[in-house]
């Protein structure tokens, strides 16, 4: 295991215990939601991991997938690149005027739409992807040009 490899096993498996605390502090319907919203992601895709930013749980896959926050009447996911994303089943439902970022809030006894909301995170790590591929591709022709 090379060394960056390492660190980022380490650092994942300390964001893991620090959203685990999270989840454990939060002793209402606030922390059932966190720890089902962290399953569904994690369920979207295998190379989704996990971090500690900001004081929140952060998701990514070649970039901030989602962050999620609680608040007293809500759990939200705010989608770095939300925006850009197809919603085709609506989620979305909070920072919707911003030009990058949207966010879903749910609320005490809301049901999550599971699988619309896996859809949505693949979207965005596919997004992310897309994005860092367009910015590695100059870098490899200035390479080969060089």
């Amino acid at each position: 295991m090379t060394t960056s490899n390492k660190k980022q096993t380490e650092d994942a498996g300390n964001a893991s215990a620090h959203i685990d605390a999270k989840i454990a502090a939060l002793d209402d319907w606030r922390g059932q939601t966190l720890a089902r919203l962290r399953k569904i992601i994690l369920e979207a895709g295998p190379d989704i991991v996990e971090e500690w930013k900001w004081g929140v749980p952060v998701w990514s896959c070649n970039g901030i997938i989602c962050t999620g926050e609680t608040y007293k009447a809500a759990v939200k996911m705010t989608f770095a690149k939300g925006a850009s994303l197809d919603d085709p089943a609506r989620l979305f439902n909070s920072s919707l005027e911003g030009n990058v970022r949207r966010a879903i809030d749910v609320h005490a006894g809301e049901k999550i739409d599971e699988k619309a909301l896996q859809a949505l995170v693949r979207a965005a790590a596919e997004l992310n992807a897309s994005s860092a591929a367009k910015k590695a591709a100059p870098r490899a022709a200035k390479k080969k040009g060089a």
